[in-house]
């Protein structure tokens, strides 16, 4: 489980700074919000929300989280661990939240160039967040790539 769900972040990653370059390109060079648009914007939201199940499926029968939980005052103390049993979700949420507001807000919005803009702003700060949460922390506590 835990293989899938570092493998899914790739794929995220690849859907999400796709989303991020088209959205950039079409807000700046006043491009209309095609269906191609759409289309990445729909598999990013799918992707993350799929990813959000196995996360937390792989958090349930982590026993590095169990063990966290069982004793949340040496969590706390313990910064790799607290990372694993609070840290690392509580931000993966926090993704998933902005790249389904961005989603909406984008689908919403009344003219081409604010969809664009709306999805743009989520996005980059969604991807600041899992580059930070899920890419660079958990390789520097030792995790690797997968």
């Amino acid at each position: 489980m835990l293989h899938a769900h570092s493998g899914l972040r790739f794929l995220i990653l690849l859907f999400l700074l796709t989303a991020i370059i088209k959205s950039l390109a079409g807000w700046f060079s006043k491009k209309p919000f095609g269906k191609s648009d759409n289309l990445i914007a729909i598999l990013l939201l799918s992707f993350t929300h799929i990813q959000v199940i196995v996360g937390i499926v792989a958090f349930a029968m982590s026993k590095l989280v169990r063990g966290g939980l069982a004793d949340m005052a040496a969590t706390m103390k313990n910064g790799d661990l607290r990372f694993w049993t609070i840290e690392h979700g509580i931000t993966m949420l926090l993704v998933v939240v902005l790249i389904t507001v961005g989603r909406i807000k984008s689908k919403k919005a009344d003219t081409d160039e604010l969809k664009h803009k709306k999805g743009a702003i989520f996005y980059i700060i969604a991807l600041i967040f899992i580059l930070w949460g899920g890419v660079i922390k958990p390789y520097a506590l030792g995790r690797g790539w997968f």
